[in-house]
Formats: C-alpha cells, sequence, structure tokens
C-alpha cells in the first residue's frame, strides 16, 4: 500500500511538532523536531529503534506533518499492524495523504532485490514529505566506503535537508562502517543513543541525547520509556534527567 503526498511540503522555520495528548514524550525532547536537519537514532537490536520512530511518526501525523516512512525490517501491511498493535492508527493518513510507506518486501512479502540507500535517496516521493524516516538505515548502507563515498553521501543527505525537510535515520552500530557511522553521527543536528539495561528482572528502556541542536523546548540528558500494548509510548518520569 503506498499513498502518494498532493502537495510539496512547507518549510517549517521552528521545527516539526510531534506531541500528543497521551504522552510527555515532546515535552522532554525538544518538542519539534528540527527542520533541514539530519536526526540519527542509533542503537544496538532490540534496543527499540523502530518503537521510538513509530512514536515520532504518531506524534507528527497528529500534528498534520507529512511522513514517508521507509521500513526494510517490515512489509507495508506489517509495518501498519504493528503501529495499530499499541494504539497508533494511520488508517486516516493513508487515506488523507499526509503517509507514505516503501517497504523492502512490498504489500505483504514479496523482496525487492538490490534496494540500496542510493536506491531510496532517488525515490520521488521523498521530494513531497516534511519527514524523511528510514528504519532501519543502516541495512541499506554499501560496505567498502572509501573516504570519497562516504563524503559523497553525506553530502547528499545534506543537499535533501537543505530544502526545508528533515531524514531521520535509526542504525545499527553493529551493522554500519565504523568510519560512516562517525561521520553521520558529526554530522546530524540530532543524535540519540538507545540503551536497554536488566534492573531486577525487568528491561528498562533509555533515550540517552547526545545531541539536539535547535531545540524549540526543553532537553532532557536522559529518558527513560515503555511501549504497551493498546496504550503506545509511555515516558518513565523517574528515569527522566
Amino acid at each position: 500500500m503506498v499513498k502518494r503526498l498532493d502537495e510539496k511540503p512547507k518549510p517549517v522555520e521552528d521545527g516539526f511538532p510531534y506531541d500528543v495528548e497521551t504522552d510527555s514524550l515532546a515535552d522532554s525532547l525538544g518538542l519539534r523536531l528540527p527542520n533541514r536537519s539530519l536526526i540519527l537514532l542509533a542503537g544496538e537490536v532490540g534496543a527499540g529503534k523502530s518503537l521510538v520512530s513509530q512514536r515520532l511518526v504518531h506524534g507528527l501525523l497528529e500534528n498534520e506533518v507529512k511522513v514517508l516512512v521507509i521500513t526494510t525490517e517490515l512489509t507495508t501491511r506489517g509495518w501498519i499492524e504493528q503501529m495499530e498493535s499499541i494504539g497508533y492508527g494511520v488508517t486516516d493518513a493513508l487515506t488523507n495523504g499526509n503517509l507514505m510507506i516503501f517497504s523492502r518486501f512490498g504489500t505483504v512479502a514479496e523482496p525487492i532485490p538490490d534496494v540500496g540507500i542510493d536506491q531510496v535517496l532517488e525515490s520521488e516521493a521523498i521530494e513531497e514529505a516534511d519527514i524523511i524516516i528510514i528504519d532501519a538505515a543502516s541495512s541499506l548502507m554499501p560496505n567498502g566506503m572509501n573516504d570519497q563515498d562516504r563524503f559523497n553521501l553525506i553530502q547528499r543527505l545534506r543537499r535533501i535537508a537543505s530544502s526545508g525537510r528533515s531524514i531521520l535515520l535509526t542504525v545499527d552500530r553493529d551493522e554500519m562502517d565504523d568510519k560512516l557511522l562517525h561521520s553521520m553521527r558529526t554530522s546530524a543536528e540530532v543524535v540519540l543513543d538507545l540503551t536497554t539495561n536488566l534492573i531486577g528482572g525487568d528491561l528498562k528502556r533509555t533515550i540517552i541525547v547526545t545531541r539536539y541542536l535547535r531545540a524549540a523546548g526543553p532537553v532532557q540528558s536522559t529518558i527513560g520509556w515503555r511501549v504497551e500494548p493498546s496504550m503506545g509510548f509511555i515516558v518513565d518520569i523517574t528515569a527522566v534527567s
């Protein structure tokens, strides 16, 4: 299922809002995602990169921001079902054109071969979105890049962002070239590192704010969180600092 957007995005000078009434994430994390920015969401397998990105998608759509989601891990249907399972229905956003979803696996499970970051960035849909979210971008990155290749990729991402839209990449540190990951981290306006710890038999998830430039509101250094079925994202107020 793919929906095209009818209008080109209008740049938002102070960023893209993603606050919702059901949680306080935006209040702890800058209120808005800065525009014209590269946003990096980094963590190991199981750290919750997809869940955090889905919460951001939900908040952006609630605030009428146009979003393009490119998933490399789920089918289109699987991504929609995952959103609905945590209480974030997207039917209206798909219908009104505020959300487009592309999957490397098609609608059900039809693998699209030879898809890399270059092919993704050539999509015409990018020109029609405010925010582009690629989950997980690390699986699309080529191996064996030299310094010039890395520079060219960062420059290409920067050109896309310079037109008033932002790009959010979720990355697995173990899946990427170390030098490319370092280049992305130093170039990004926002770097969020996700960690997990087993404490007293409970899995504690934390967002560590490594960098957050041009924030429109307060930014906490660490944010504890969890996701409950049908309730969505919940900020652990005892783990916010």
